[in-house]
Parts: structure tokens; C-alpha cells; sequence
């Protein structure tokens, strides 16, 4: 199975991306920019992240950056929903709210590893309601929680490097080891 979907972060935002598709379809007008910005940044948040782990190996300054990118698009997202929410004059429902406590329940229960088939893909997925206020509260949520487990996700792979050197430094280090040994023996 692909690493990335072993990513919390990933699993929230391949749900944000096909909800957002969905939401898009439902709610949004198919001529507004907006809907054509909102299918775009649930796609780059959900793709730099898989782009961002493909470069680790090679380039943990490329999975720090790529990790950015996927959490601004994450973020532009959020600011949608939210704009969404106040231009219809539509509730905003506060963090303390019992809904945001269920809509995180839900998200966590649907990310879980044990949602995860033999291949990596989700067994249960989520379905809008068809209450705009709902879906969109939902999906602000879902923006959130993906936002928070980036920043994590993001501050931890600086501490990695920060201890651990990137590729290239360990790569030049290990060359100086091989050609001193080498130098040794003769």
C-alpha cells in the first residue's frame, strides 16, 4: 500500500477533496470562478501532500515546502466556506458548538486506519446532507482539522531535519566517510 495513505493528513484530504467536488456540483453555480478555485485548492492540498511524500527521500526540503503548499490551499478552501457561509447569511457554528464536536467525531471515525481496505482506500465515506449550512460547517471543520494536522506534520519534519541533516548534507557525509576510509587503506 502507497505510505500516503497511512497519513491522517492525507486521509482528511482526499474526504475534503471528494466532498468538496460533490459540494461544488451542489451548491455552487458551474460558470462561478468560485467553484472552479474551491475544486482547485481541494485538489492541490490533496496532491502536493502525495507529491510532498514522494519527494522525502530525496528531498525532505521539498516535502517541508510541498507540506505548505497543501496546507495554503487548505486554507484558501476554508476562507471559501466561510464566505460561502456569511454571503448567505448562514450560521457559522462556533467551535465550542456540540455539531463541531460531532462533525469531528465523524471526520476521526471516517480517517480511522481501521476505515483502510486491503489497498488503502476508504471503506466508509462521508455524504453531504444536502443542508447548505450543514455541508459547509462540515467541510470548515474537515479544513480545520487538515490545516492543524499539517502544521503538526510540517513542524515535526523541520524538527526531523533540524537533528537529522537533509539528503545532500548525509550524502556528502558519507562520501567524505567512504574517501577517508579509502585514503586509509592505501
Amino acid at each position: 500500500m502507497n505510505k500516503v495513505k497511512y497519513l491522517l493528513s492525507y486521509r482528511y484530504a482526499e474526504m475534503i477533496h471528494d466532498l468538496t467536488m460533490d459540494f461544488a456540483k451542489q451548491y455552487v453555480d458551474y460558470k462561478s470562478r468560485t467553484r472552479d478555485q474551491m475544486e482547485q485548492a481541494a485538489r492541490s492540498g490533496k496532491q502536493n501532500i502525495i507529491e510532498g511524500v514522494g519527494q522525502s527521500q530525496t528531498s525532505e526540503k521539498g516535502l517541508i515546502k510541498l507540506l505548505g503548499v497543501a496546507k495554503a490551499s487548505f486554507e484558501e478552501l476554508l476562507a471559501d466556506y466561510e464566505d460561502i457561509l456569511r454571503q448567505q447569511r448562514l450560521e457559522i457554528y462556533p467551535r465550542s458548538s456540540p455539531k463541531i464536536t460531532k462533525f469531528r467525531q465523524f471526520a476521526f471515525e471516517l480517517s480511522n486506519l481501521s476505515n483502510l481496505s486491503d489497498l488503502g482506500n476508504l471503506i466508509k465515506r462521508p455524504k453531504l446532507s444536502g443542508k447548505l449550512q450543514t455541508d459547509a460547517n462540515f467541510l470548515l471543520t474537515m479544513c480545520h482539522q487538515v490545516t492543524y494536522l499539517l502544521d503538526r506534520q510540517i513542524k515535526a519534519e523541520i524538527e526531523k531535519f533540524t537533528k537529522n541533516g537533509g539528503f545532500s548534507e548525509n550524502l556528502f557525509l558519507k562520501r567524505r566517510e567512504y574517501l577517508a576510509k579509502k585514503q586509509k587503506d592505501y
